[in-house]
């Protein structure tokens, strides 16, 4: 584990060394996620996919997440300097994040064109991303291209467990500030100006070998999103995952490992 200066904020990254001849898969975490939440039952899965595929990796927290330094003053009044913001998230957060920061600690770390996998919010990122930049190939598991209502019932229900339940006490093993983590993801997608979200029309720039996995169980979000993204990208491949709710590296790791490997043994 590190951390690494991006315009005056530290963010938490970790290596997972591998061959140079390759372009190298940099993960991209989930709504509530974190590098050290990539790992599951023990098992880091972002390990078993770079072994499987004969690559190396990079993991990173994002703002306000892990050990990241926090968003200042998140649920206050917003504001914007040239890559950050404080304050309540907006509705294009997701888009800030893609198109500011993403650029800036690629070129930190040193790298160009990676292969992205993006999980979840991590996942929409990893489209935004593609849209405007040269990537090698993208992964976007259970993305958010457009709102549902199942998922804003979902992150009601999260809400409603992180106030009365136990998962702010689960979510405090992996934050260094987690109420600054919750509330950055929670306020947004809750907001109304949320429902709004919608990015089918810029995925259709993508133009590198893409593929989108879901879980037939996704908590979160229907097929809808799968079928939207295909329909924006003719190349797009999809992988539906049975006994899968909305996190496919938890649920099926092995299936999922197998998945993706296969797939990026195509991309030149």
């Amino acid at each position: 584990m590190d951390r690494i200066d991006i315009d005056g904020v530290a963010l938490e990254v970790a290596h997972i060394p591998g061959p140079a001849d390759r372009a190298p898969l940099l993960f991209l975490h989930e709504g509530l996620g974190s590098v050290a939440m990539w790992r599951q039952r023990g098992q880091l899965w972002p390990r078993d996919l770079c072994e499987a595929s004969g690559r190396a990796g990079w993991l990173y927290s994002r703002r306000g997440y892990g050990r990241s330094d926090p968003v200042p003053q998140v649920r206050g009044p917003w504001s914007q300097g040239p890559v950050w913001t404080r304050g309540r998230h907006r509705p294009d957060y997701m888009h800030r994040e893609a198109q500011r920061v993403l650029p800036l600690l690629l070129q930190a770390l040193g790298l160009s064109a990676p292969v992205l996998v993006g999980h979840s919010d991590g996942a929409t990122i990893a489209l935004l991303h593609a849209a405007q930049h040269p990537v090698t190939a993208c992964v976007a598991m259970a993305p958010h291209v457009m709102v549902e209502p199942v998922a804003l019932q979902a992150i009601e229900q999260a809400r409603q467990a992180y106030e009365r339940g136990e998962l702010r006490s689960r979510l405090a093993r992996y934050h260094d500030d987690v109420d600054n983590a919750f509330w950055q993801w929670n306020d947004v997608w809750l907001s109304e100006a949320f429902r709004a979200f919608d990015i089918r029309e810029i995925c259709r720039a993508i133009a590198c070998p893409l593929l989108v996995v879901q879980g037939e169980d996704d908590e979160y979000g229907t097929l809808a999103q799968v079928d939207a993204v295909a329909a924006a990208v003719p190349q797009a491949q999809t992988c539906v995952l049975s006994a899968c709710g909305h996190s496919p590296h938890r649920d099926q790791p092995e299936a999922l490992t197998a998945r993706v490997a296969g797939f990026l043994a195509s991309v030149p």
